[in-house]
């Protein structure tokens, strides 16, 4: 009875040894050629990550690491999903991937098929701001005067589905309040308005209004991240001021395509979490109004179902379809 059972699991391991030789080699082989990481958008945070990370991991790899900038949309998926699953082809992206199917009729991909996490890499907050004008303090003051001015202040915005859309959108969900949506292709064009006192409020992503708020032009109320962020040092939290539950935090990271050897993932993650470590990148990274967080496939992969299930409620709620 003992022999047979030595050989039975003589027979397992020899399987199992079988079973990861090919990863094991695979792993040893990779990268064999240049690695492309897709990002959406030119100059934007994304695309600054991205190539911060391609010229980190370029040499211990043994292999160039380029930025091949695509159109944001749904096009840096498509060409992800559709790359072959050998650690080649890389995205770089963030909520516009995986919050595509609940705006759109037709999205060319899923992203719980056709994706494989790698790594959990940055998140970022907005500032609510408003003109100084606006008599108002605190989130709760904001509240209030939305409240007893239904349909009276405005806000800026991008894109359907953007988010700062979004962050307005849960905002009006959880204060009942109503706010009049005003939409800009750029962010310039919104900030201008927003100092010339058109616009009334908007959330936005720290970078592009903190000078403004340190020249006065722009007062700010609260940061959306559910704790004090070092990316607005002082400054307060929408929850702690008015608004008691309230984070809108967008998270962003590295994808492959979907059966990508786990022995690549392991090696790519390792290589990236070590590149996002150093203080030159945390820093530079942050000057750009994204923190590093960093996390392995699991925690990319909760971030990515945990959004799609809270802004997933919020867009069907207040019926919200891409124009």
């Amino acid at each position: 009875m003992s022999t047979q059972r030595s050989m039975t699991m003589a027979l397992l391991v020899s399987v199992c040894a079988l079973a990861l030789a090919p990863q094991a080699a695979l792993s040893q082989d990779y990268p064999s050629k240049t690695v492309r990481i897709i990002a959406p958008g030119v100059g934007n945070s994304f695309d600054i990550a991205a190539r911060m990370i391609a010229q980190a991991i370029a040499q211990p790899l043994g292999q160039p690491v380029i930025v091949d900038n695509r159109p944001t949309g749904v096009i840096p998926g498509q060409l992800t999903a559709q790359a072959a699953p050998d650690g080649h082809t890389l995205l770089y992206s963030g909520s516009s991937l995986w919050l595509a199917h609940l705006l759109q009729s037709s999205v060319p991909y899923d992203v719980n098929r056709d994706f494989q996490p790698i790594t959990l890499t940055t998140r970022s907050p907005t500032l609510l701001v408003v003109h100084p004008s606006l008599p108002v303090k605190t989130v709760k003051d904001l509240i209030a005067l939305a409240k007893a001015k239904p349909g009276v202040l405005n806000y800026a915005t991008a894109s359907t589905g953007s988010v700062n859309h979004l962050t307005a959108e849960l905002f009006m969900a959880m204060t009942g309040t109503k706010l009049v949506r005003v939409t800009y292709r750029a962010t310039a064009p919104a900030l201008m308005d927003m100092m010339t006192g058109t616009v009334h409020l908007m959330f936005s992503v720290t970078g592009s209004v903190a000078p403004h708020i340190k020249s006065g032009k722009l007062k700010v109320l609260a940061v959306t991240s559910a704790q004090p962020t070092a990316l607005a040092p002082g400054v307060p939290t929408v929850a702690a001021t008015g608004l008691p539950g309230f984070e809108a935090v967008s998270y962003a990271g590295v994808f492959a395509p979907a059966k990508t050897p786990r022995a690549i993932v392991d090696r790519l993650n390792h290589e990236i979490t070590r590149a996002l470590t150093a203080p030159e990148i945390k820093e530079k990274l942050l000057t750009n109004g994204v923190e590093v967080v960093g996390g392995g496939p699991e925690q990319l992969d909760a971030a990515v179902k945990g959004e799609i299930a809270k802004m997933g409620k919020i867009i069907k709620e207040r019926n919200i379809r891409e124009d």
